[in-house]
């Protein structure tokens, strides 16, 4: 090899490789409306605007590069988990989640395991998707009043 000529690592060759098929497969009109429509009961209630809208944004300059990002540096907000544990453990602030049952990005265990380190939390599982305030916006704000109410929020 020629001197001063870089081989990628393994490990970023899987990160271009991921980008890549990110790019091709979700950062797309179809695969951002997978993501408004999946999980929800009747795919037609959720309005075409709200995906249509999302993409046309995403399509500015660098906007994708920095969904990727953000994509692939999920992992290190596991490391913060043991933090924000301990912090519910210790102060029990009231909490609400309100969760799409059918989310595939963030599953009902998530907002289950706030029960865990807060007993007296508030955990409402809705027959939806991922973005389930564009089926169940009535539902979730409900739930917002009266746990305001209850915790003199």
């Amino acid at each position: 090899m020629p001197r001063g000529v870089r081989v990628p690592s393994v490990v970023t060759a899987l990160k271009v490789a991921c980008q890549v098929g990110v790019a091709k497969n979700v950062l797309t009109l179809d695969g951002t409306r997978w993501q408004y429509t999946h999980g929800v009961a009747d795919p037609d209630s959720v309005a075409p605007e709200s995906y249509t809208l999302d993409m046309a944004l995403m399509e500015r300059p660098g906007n994708k590069d920095i969904q990727l990002d953000l994509f692939l540096n999920y992992a290190s907000n596991l490391a913060l988990y043991p933090a924000f544990q301990e912090y519910f453990r210790k102060s029990k602030p009231p909490l609400l989640a309100v969760w799409g049952k059918n989310d595939p990005f963030f599953i009902p265990a998530g907002a289950e395991a706030f029960r865990r380190d807060i007993p007296g939390a508030q955990v409402k599982l809705l027959d939806t998707g991922h973005f389930a305030l564009e089926t169940h916006v009535a539902e979730i704000a409900a739930a917002m009043r009266q746990f305001f109410e209850a915790n003199g929020i």
